[in-house]
């Protein structure tokens, strides 16, 4: 087997965990809907969720959504702007795990190339790690994806993916918390590793390998 090339890591659940995306981020974004589409920047979102809900206003679908918790592009890219501004007044701070960071590091020092692939904007994602707990850590990534490049249950985004990086498959590790990503991910050639976070309460996959943190990916992949 070819030694990995490139590590695509998931966030909710894996870099960070889920309450803070569940008991932080969203109930932030949801306090301040009404006056992030009062502004002008959001009108662009604005008129693709009416395009893609017709008859009903904005408003109404958006929150529909967050009480969904809806993987679809205008709310994750408006949710996005709002962080924007906690971020950057310092009322917000990126949770990760305290395992994360240096296992990173070691991974680039090591030549690999590392990629999020998230459900959450591509903006959302920068804000997060360039406001971490350990500070700006974007650096240590050659790319952010969301779910411009598809959906993360569906094999076909992982084909664009590796096709994006210009990495083989086969010579991709994904991680995540999630079974049914991780399935979608192996059907398109690429390894994977479940993160089994006990603080989440993650279900252990039968079909992938699985590990309760990142010195574990590091040790199961010899990284």
């Amino acid at each position: 087997m070819l030694p990995a090339a490139a590590v695509i890591t998931d966030i909710e659940g894996t870099t960070t965990p889920i309450a803070f995306v569940r008991d932080t981020l969203f109930p932030y974004a949801r306090a301040r809907l009404e006056s992030a589409i009062a502004r002008p920047e959001a009108a662009g979102i604005l008129a693709e969720v009416e395009g893609m809900v017709p008859g009903q206003p904005a408003l109404v679908t958006l929150r529909r959504w967050m009480d969904e918790d809806a993987k679809v592009t205008p709310l994750k890219a408006l949710q996005g702007q709002i962080w924007d501004a906690g971020y950057a007044d310092g009322s917000l701070h990126g949770a990760l795990y305290p395992d994360v960071t240096a296992a990173l590091r070691r991974w680039v020092r090591g030549g690999l190339k590392l990629y999020v692939y998230s459900s959450g904007s591509v903006a959302a994602q920068k804000l997060l790690f360039g406001h971490s707990v350990d500070g700006d850590i974007t650096g240590l990534f050659s790319g952010f994806f969301d779910t411009n490049v598809g959906h993360k249950r569906e094999a076909e985004s992982y084909d664009r993916l590796c096709i994006g990086i210009n990495v083989p498959p086969a010579e991709v590790l994904f991680l995540s918390d999630i079974e049914a990503e991780l399935d979608a991910a192996s059907a398109a050639g690429l390894r994977t590793c479940q993160l089994v976070r006990p603080q989440d309460g993650t279900i252990a996959s039968a079909r992938h390998r699985t590990v309760p943190d990142f010195p574990g990916v590091t040790a199961e992949f010899h990284l």
